[in-house]
């Protein structure tokens, strides 16, 4: 019987002695105290546990029992009355077991399990791991951070919830383990807070503090969706960030001192030996404290009221190319509130072009141009062209200038240089209503610019289908050009560059679009052809443009893709020769008034 070999064990180690127990001893003890679990004499168990006479062997060897009473308290199958015998047990083993040894147990049984049974056992030992740790004189610090780190590294494994409802079922236990990892984190703060002698080892305490704080705001907060002001009180995550925050003024490193310090030489936690992977952190960090305080207003009254919008966007202006740095659609889209919020503070063209020196300025918009483009979600999109739309609004004439060169060279897409050469149009058209000319978008400086725009970047052989919105926006932008701006006057330098025009941008595009409706006429009447064999063996067709195959579809929607492609080569056909049309009008018009003068 598995009680009698146990009390035998112990009978022996008793007569013994604690300093002849050998290692067979704590193994034998270990299986007996098991058999003893699984056969379900519990009781019987925790009245040898509870016994004086055998206390000094439970502080050696009981924390073997550790183990196997946790994995039967994760089991849904057991009644109230074991389950209280097993709470029982556990709590005695904590108050009498070596706590070093018992320190390293719970920490090998934090890190076991995986899915949803991690926030299980998170939160069934976070109360007896915090006992275990206070008991610790000597090497305190190390035990917190090591506990910190293990726990950290758990939850960091669980999906953070997306969604409103996520949040609220907490399906992975994420949000409950927060909620508990600050109750068990505070004792340790307030040590902190209450050592007025600021010894070494309070020090150490404090440095595995902050780490677990940085640690924190990168998970599961730089991915936490926060719910709207009127739920705050509700949200996890937002008591979570408050009460992290909280930490880092109590253990000496204020937020505002933090993000304001970010990014120079010396910063305020530069002590602290940071492991390479951590070190690697501290950009995430920080952008989500920046997030934090700006966006979600968590402790926003800490922050000096003098500070000067422009000096508040130079130094988020990091955090927010962090954030659109990120490929997840909930970090970079905390990069556009926090961008919107920044340059909500900040008066149109009051942003200097010499702010564009900075890498992150540049940088941003960039980033901006990847969401844009890249970002499966519509409204994310959306946001993105806004925020471009709202920065570019912000830079003085200079930084425009700069800005729209910049994403020419760069943005590699037909509908982001269209949007980029559609604000050049609107530069210049209030350039142009100004009674003093703005020498950016007038003149040299603007014809540097239109060298960029009104050309093919493939000549004739351009493809004009992909560069659709691009050229269309050229066009549009040349005949506002040729309508607003006389040749006598010549305010735009237009009339001077027209030959380069014509050479460089007007007649490669009458090439290219002859060539490429030859291409597509030539390729619907194929098409054609080969849908009547196709009717008769009911299959797919496919079809070459460009020398790429497109995916095969029904012939219909081939001749429907071929046609719209003519649509378009026929939108573009008669804007250009509505350019040419007003051109010769123009010029027609001016060689007539020359002759009158004369």
């Amino acid at each position: 019987m598995a009680v009698e070999e146990l009390q035998s064990i112990i009978r022996r180690c008793q007569i013994l002695g604690e300093q002849n127990f050998k290692e067979d001893d704590f193994g034998l003890f270990q299986l007996a105290g098991q058999r003893c679990i699984e056969e379900g004499y519990i009781e019987q168990l925790l009245e040898i546990l509870q016994n004086e006479k055998n206390k000094v062997i439970v502080k050696h060897m009981g924390w073997n029992l550790v183990g196997p009473i946790v994995r039967c308290l994760l089991r849904n199958d057991k009644k109230d009355d074991e389950r209280k015998v097993y709470f029982l047990m556990l709590d005695l083993l904590v108050k009498l077991c070596n706590p070093k040894e018992l320190l390293l147990g719970l920490l090998e049984l934090i890190e076991e399990p995986s899915g949803k049974q991690i926030s299980q056992i998170i939160l069934l030992l976070l109360q007896p791991l915090q006992t275990v740790i206070q008991k610790l004189h000597n090497n305190k610090a190390y035990s917190v951070g090591l506990a910190l780190s293990t726990l950290w590294r758990q939850l960091s494994l669980l999906p953070v919830p997306y969604l409103k409802e996520h949040a609220q079922t907490d399906d992975y236990g994420l949000c409950q383990c927060c909620t508990a990892l600050i109750e068990f984190t505070k004792p340790f703060v307030e040590e902190v807070v209450h050592d007025k002698e600021n010894s070494p080892e309070n020090e150490k305490l404090k440095d595995e503090l902050l780490k677990f704080c940085f640690k924190s705001l990168k998970c599961p907060l730089l991915k936490a969706q926060f719910l709207e002001q009127s739920e705050a009180g509700n949200d996890p995550f937002r008591c979570f960030a408050s009460e992290i925050i909280c930490f880092l003024s109590a253990i000496g490193h204020p937020f505002s001192k933090m993000i304001f310090n970010h990014g120079r030489k010396k910063r305020t936690w530069d002590y602290l030996e940071f492991e390479e992977e951590e070190d690697k952190q501290l950009a995430d960090s920080m952008a989500s404290l920046a997030y934090l305080v700006f966006v979600q207003g968590i402790s926003i009254d800490q922050l000096p009221m003098v500070l000067s919008p422009l000096y508040l966007l130079q130094f988020n202006m990091g955090h927010i190319e962090v954030f659109l740095q990120r490929t997840e659609e909930s970090v970079f889209s905390k990069g556009l509130d926090l961008l919107e919020n920044c340059l909500l503070r900040i008066e149109d063209n009051s942003l200097l072009y010499h702010y564009l020196e900075i890498k992150s300025f540049l940088a941003v918009p960039q980033g901006l141009v990847k969401v844009m483009t890249v970002c499966p979600i519509e409204t994310l999109r959306k946001k993105s062209l806004a925020m471009l739309q709202l920065y570019i609004n912000k830079l003085d004439s200079q930084g425009k200038y700069t800005l729209f060169r910049c994403l020419l060279n760069t943005s590699n897409h037909s509908g982001v240089e269209a949007f980029i050469i559609q604000n050049i149009k609107n530069q210049i058209d209030i350039s142009l209503k100004r009674t003093c000319n703005n020498k950016w978008f007038t003149g040299p400086q603007l014809i540097s610019l239109l060298d960029m725009v009104l050309f093919l970047p493939q000549g004739a052989e351009t493809d004009l289908l992909q560069n659709s919105d691009r050229i269309m926006a050229s066009l549009n932008l040349l005949r506002y050009l040729v309508i607003r701006d006389n040749e006598n006057d010549n305010q735009t330098g237009l009339w001077t560059e027209l030959g380069k025009i014509e050479n460089n941008f007007l007649k490669p595009l009458h090439t290219g679009l002859n060539m490429s409706k030859a291409h597509y006429e030539a390729e619907i009447k194929n098409s054609q052809e080969k849908s009547q064999e196709v009717q008769k063996s009911k299959d797919l067709c496919s079809i070459t443009i460009g020398g790429e195959d497109l995916p095969k579809m029904p012939p219909e929607m081939q001749l429907k893709v071929l046609y719209s492609a003519l649509f378009t080569f026929d939108l573009i056909e008669s804007v250009l020769a509505r350019v040419e049309e007003l051109i010769e009008v123009k010029t027609k018009a001016t060689s007539e008034e020359n002759i009158g003068i004369k």
